[in-house]
């Protein structure tokens, strides 16, 4: 017996993937060419699901960075901050972190999954409760596991059943930790974060909101979902990453708690990983002062957030409840959601599958992600291949007869 056969029952699926076309999770392009097109199979191809949000990764500003970097630090640090030391430019990220957010304290972590894994696991664990929307991140559920913490979940983004369960609670629910996202990666849609604020308040909990897809996205000043609800000051924890907005790879955890420090020991997912190469650094230290500077970056992307929404809600897709970088269009089958993907690609759009068991309520969908830099005119392009393949296959009749 192998050790993988645990793992059998994926493969019926995954051939009946593959069977029908091109395999999500062996895509390999030849190269990327901007922020917003690729080149797939020899063919270009525009990137709508990259999380990109901002359109950074080509910032010749975020280039001549890292480049720098690599010149006068080299290439990686070669171990964690604890046994190799501190680079420069990490205290200077983690000291610009603390101030875009007006916070005392920033910690920043390897990738923006072990800054939900790490910051979480830190500060909780045996005989702490842990309360969690029901549509968590992976990162927030492995962390749940790694804290030993007594998990409770509630209802995705409705705050009667958490109220419900904190006050079931007791006693228990004073310093206890809820943890929610500012915008959701699947569907794109946001937390009830004012209501929730005053449950929290009301019951004596901490609250950590995963800003991952909502940083540099919402709020005057791009601060995420915690700004533009204008409840900052009572939001207690702020976890982000730095491989969406910000277009590189990290994450980082921001906060007023006293003894802040004392995660750096306590959190083994930061304590016992290497480091981020000083090239990342800088060129996320920059990705952050254009964030801060130029709010058109946000202008730009919320037009094409509603143009590529009302779009597709216009035709008759079925989407999510309102617009956002991210749009998910609800397939009515795997079957028919793994098609219409090879379709859109074939076509020149590439995107996310996302198929159960994955999303929420094990829906198949077909999950874009809109860029500061992409043109009216590639969105346009975008639309257009969405009713053509909508038409010959039925999608848009089947859509309309279910809206009607």
């Amino acid at each position: 017996m192998s050790l993988l056969d645990k793992h059998l029952g994926y493969r019926a699926p995954l051939d009946g993937i593959r069977a029908a076309g091109a395999d999500p999770s062996a895509v390999r392009f030849d190269a990327v060419l901007s922020p917003t097109e690729g080149m797939l199979d020899g063919k270009q191809v525009i990137l709508l699901g990259t999380n990109n949000y901002l359109g950074l990764t080509f910032d010749p500003a975020c280039i001549e960075a890292s480049a720098e970097a690599v010149r006068q630090w080299g290439t990686g640090t070669t171990g964690s901050r604890f046994a190799n030391g501190t680079f420069a430019g990490h205290t200077a990220l983690e000291t610009a972190l603390a101030k875009f957010y007006g916070r005392k304290h920033a910690m920043v972590f390897t990738t923006g999954y072990q800054a939900n894994l790490g910051g979480i696991s830190g500060l909780v664990g045996r005989g702490d409760h842990l309360i969690l929307d029901a549509d968590s991140h992976a990162s927030i559920y492995d962390a749940a596991k790694l804290s030993g913490a007594e998990v409770i979940r509630f209802r995705h983004n409705d705050p009667e059943d958490l109220a419900k369960r904190l006050r079931r609670m007791g006693d228990d629910a004073k310093g206890s930790l809820i943890v929610v996202e500012g915008i959701y990666s699947m569907i794109g849609d946001v937390a009830p974060l004012k209501e929730m604020v005053a449950i929290k308040k009301e019951m004596g909990a901490y609250l950590l909101v995963d800003e991952a897809h909502s940083m540099g996205v919402l709020g005057e000043k791009g601060r995420g979902l915690a700004e533009a609800a204008g409840v900052e000051d009572d939001v207690d924890f702020i976890v982000g990453t730095f491989s969406k907005s910000l277009g590189a790879v990290g994450g980082f955890l921001v906060s007023n708690e006293d003894n802040f420090d004392l995660l750096r020991i306590v959190s083994r997912p930061y304590m016992f990983t290497a480091s981020l190469p000083p090239a990342v650094i800088a060129s996320t230290l920059t990705a952050l002062k254009r964030l801060e500077e130029d709010k058109g970056l946000r202008t730009r992307l919320a037009a094409n957030a509603d143009r590529l929404y009302d779009g597709l809600r216009n035709m008759g897709y079925v989407v999510g409840p309102h617009a956002s970088p991210i749009t998910a269009v609800v397939m009515p089958d795997q079957a028919m959601a793994v098609t219409m993907w090879n379709a859109l690609l074939q076509n020149g759009v590439y995107l996310n599958l996302a198929i159960p068991p994955a999303t929420p309520e094990n829906k198949s969908l077909l999950r874009s992600s809109v860029s500061a830099a992409h043109t009216p005119e590639q969105i346009d392009q975008v639309l257009a291949v969405f009713e053509q393949l909508g038409q010959e296959f039925g999608l848009l009749k089947l859509a309309r007869r279910a809206s009607a």
